[in-house]
Formats: C-alpha cells, sequence, structure tokens
C-alpha cells in the first residue's frame, strides 16, 4: 500500500502544473507511477511524499535511473 502511495503522490506532485490537460495528463501519471516504480523503491524510499519530492530525488539520480523512467520523465519535461 505504502508503494502505491508513493507512486500516486510522484504521478500527481510530477503533473500539479499540467492537471488541465486531459488525458495526455492521465497518460503521462500513469507512465511515470509504472517506469518509476522501482528507481523510487531503491533511490528514494526514505524520501516523504509530497511537495514534489519524489520527482526531485529522482531527477537527483539521473544517470542511476532506469531507461523507462528516464523517459517518462523526459516526457513530462516536455508537455510542461
Amino acid at each position: 500500500m505504502r508503494a502505491k502511495t508513493l507512486f500516486l503522490t510522484l504521478a500527481a506532485g510530477a503533473m500539479s502544473g499540467s492537471l488541465f490537460m486531459g488525458g495526455a495528463a492521465l497518460a503521462q501519471q500513469n507512465e511515470i507511477a509504472t517506469y518509476c516504480k522501482a528507481d523510487v523503491e531503491r533511490l528514494c524510499k526514505t524520501v516523504p511524499p509530497g511537495e514534489g519530492r519524489l520527482l526531485a530525488c529522482l531527477q537527483s539520480h539521473g544517470e542511476q535511473i532506469s531507461v523507462g523512467c528516464a523517459k517518462a520523465l523526459q516526457k513530462l519535461k516536455q508537455a510542461m
């Protein structure tokens, strides 16, 4: 349950500036939650969710995150 909460918080925090984008925003939230799940557990497990902290944690580990997570974060960056 904690893992699910972390990923939903990550996705929601990541998309806070894009909440009115509709279906595209929801798709990006799902991509981030899916592709960054293992990275959050491995690299950011001590980071409390909220206020963009998980997203910042992932970004601070640039070269250590998985290819899928990096691509999902790049799509988010391009959309903002």
